[in-house]
This record gives C-alpha cells, structure tokens and sequence, in this order.
C-alpha cells in the first residue's frame, strides 16, 4: 500500500462560509480556487483513481491560509470546527480513499485549540496541523507552552506546515518579496527556522515525546547538515552581545542530533530526485514518511503523486524499507494499522 500521508483538501462548508465571509482572499483566491482537486470531492477521487494500481490513498489536511490571517478569537475556532468536522464526516463516507484526517489547530487561541484537538483525537484524527508561525510571530513563546505541553502529554503527532507570504522582503529596503521567493525559499527557511526555535527554546528538552513531522523532507535542512552540524557545534563565536555558547552547553544532546533525529519528515520535494536522496542520506530510515503534497503541482493532482512514487520506486533500496516509507512508519507514528 502506498499511504499519502500529507495531502490537502478544504471541506465544503468550510469553502461556502469562505466565500461568504473572505470573498476573494488573495491566499486562497487565485491559488485555491484554480485547482479543483483541494475542494471538489468527485475531482479529487478520479486524481486518486489514476493510481488504483498503486494501491493508493490519501490522509487529508487543510491548505492554507492559516485561520488566524482573516479570523480572531472564537471566530477562529468556528473555522477550525467546521474543517475538522468536515474531515470526520468525508472519511467517514469516503474511507477507501481516506483512510485518515489530521486535524486543524490555531496557536492563535492555543488555549482554545487545546480542547478542539482533544476533541478531534476523539472523532478520530490522526494528530494536528500548525503552521510554523502565528501571524509571522515566532512559536516558542510562553504563551503556548500549555499547548506544546499538551500534544507531548497526548503524544499526538503535529504536521507542521510552512507559511510565509510576500510581506517578508527578500531585502530589507524593499516593501515585498519579488518573484515568489517567500515562497520557493522563504517557506524552507521557515521549516528550518520553527524547528530551531523549538531546539533553543529547550521545548525539545521540556517534551520530549513531541511527535512534529516537518514536511517537504526537512526542507533545507538536510542541505545544511555541516552548518546544523560542525557549524552549531560552534554556536555562540559568532556573536558577543549573546552568551550563545552558555545556551548550547545547556542543551541536553549535541544542536546536530535535534535537527537529524528529532522530527518525522516526509517525502513531498516537488518531483526532487536531489532532494529525495538527500532526505533519505540524512534522516534515519524510521523517521520518514511518504507523502506528495497533492494536488498543488501543474497537473493539479496528479504529478506530485506520479514523481513521488516513481522516484521512490526507481531507488535501490529493500522491498521491506520502501515499506516502511510508504506505510510502515506512518502506522507506527500515529498507531493505527492501515494494512492487515
């Protein structure tokens, strides 16, 4: 079986309250709407049906934007419920193309968003999505450590998602970023900048049974395994108005070992063989899933899935460990057999 374990999709009456409430919000007007398959049910399964030879299904999440940039307050956890509900009741009719559902969050109210994962985990969700910040603020404030708390106590799985828009400039004389670089670079810097606010802020150390499951394979992390690695284990020479070196002797394993063994990863690099091979070297086998970010690829669908699966299957590696990848480490990670 091959387990898409990071798809996206928006739930009809989630989309029929954003067009009456957002209208044309540019994050989901041009982009969202542009592509059927992430809110039309029927085009969505005949994108899955073209790989029935595959054996392939989908766990389903939402996109974006994130319900924080056009909600506040309870308004963002009507949202949040009409996604998740939305999810519960798809797979529930639709399980053989859905097998599972990850539940949205917002640490936008992390108190409230506490109480509606719990109650996702008991409709049946497979864990909670976050974004890598909260409205371009960083995630490892005190404010929602009852949050990390929590998804650590629960061991739930979180996916995090990147996001970044154009108002973080590529310089700092400019008022945007040109040519979509908030997005072909600014979104892997996230991924790679969230998860070393968790490393410094010792959240790392404070819960060590989060289960964060970084996606696009670790981004640019992999890349950067001699800056992660040799060039944090200089952390603090750098700078003089910080005692970085105190805080790096402070942390409990050496900054390279967070970064390599301390998330889940999965294997959506945009039809990347380079990339894949470098996720793959890098992270250890156990830590990666298979997912192929449908359906935001040129196709609309159903290249992402195709490039995914072939680059995966032309790698030399065991039958037993290209198991793992497409379904093994994804029931292990959420504890639910999918395959008998």
């Amino acid at each position: 079986m091959r387990l898409d374990a990071y798809t996206h999709y928006i739930p009809s009456k989630f989309l029929e309250r954003m067009n009456k409430v957002a209208g044309d919000h540019k994050d989901i007007g041009k982009r969202m709407r542009g592509i059927p398959a992430i809110y039309d049910l029927d085009v969505r399964k005949k994108v899955i049906d073209h790989f029935k030879d595959k054996d392939y299904a989908q766990i389903i999440s939402y996109a974006m934007p994130p319900i924080e940039h056009f909600a506040k307050g309870d308004e963002i956890l009507e949202y949040l419920k009409l996604i998740n509900d939305g999810f519960a009741e798809l797979c529930d009719k639709e399980k053989d193309y859905f097998p599972g559902w990850i539940a949205q969050c917002s640490l936008a109210i992390p108190d409230a968003t506490i109480k509606e994962a719990e109650r996702a985990m008991k409709m049946g969700a497979l864990g909670v999505q976050i974004y890598t910040n909260v409205n371009d603020g960083p995630i490892d404030g005190p404010e929602y450590q009852q949050f990390w708390a929590r998804m650590n106590e629960l061991k739930c799985p979180i996916w995090v998602h990147p996001t970044r828009g154009a108002n973080h400039t590529d310089y700092i004389t400019e008022k945007k970023s040109l040519y979509e670089m908030w997005w072909t670079f600014g979104w892997p810097m996230e991924t790679a900048a969230f998860l070393a606010r968790m490393i410094f802020s010792k959240n790392m150390d404070k819960y060590p049974d989060l289960k964060l499951i970084l996606h696009h394979f670790g981004a640019i992390i992999p890349a950067l395994e001699g800056r992660v690695g040799y060039g944090m284990d200089q952390l603090g020479n750098r700078t003089s108005e910080e005692d970085y070196v105190a805080l790096r002797n402070s942390l409990k394993k050496r900054i390279l070992d967070y970064f390599q063994k301390g998330t889940w990863v999965d294997t959506a690099t945009f039809g990347g063989k380079g990339a894949m091979l470098a996720g793959l070297e890098f992270y250890p086998h156990e830590k990666v899933i298979f997912a192929s970010d449908c359906p935001f690829d040129p196709e609309k669908g159903t290249l992402y899935i195709r490039e995914t699966i072939r680059i995966l299957d032309e790698i030399d590696m065991p039958k037993e460990k290209r198991e793992d990848i497409y379904y093994r480490n994804f029931e292990k990670l959420v504890g639910k057999k999918f395959v008998k």
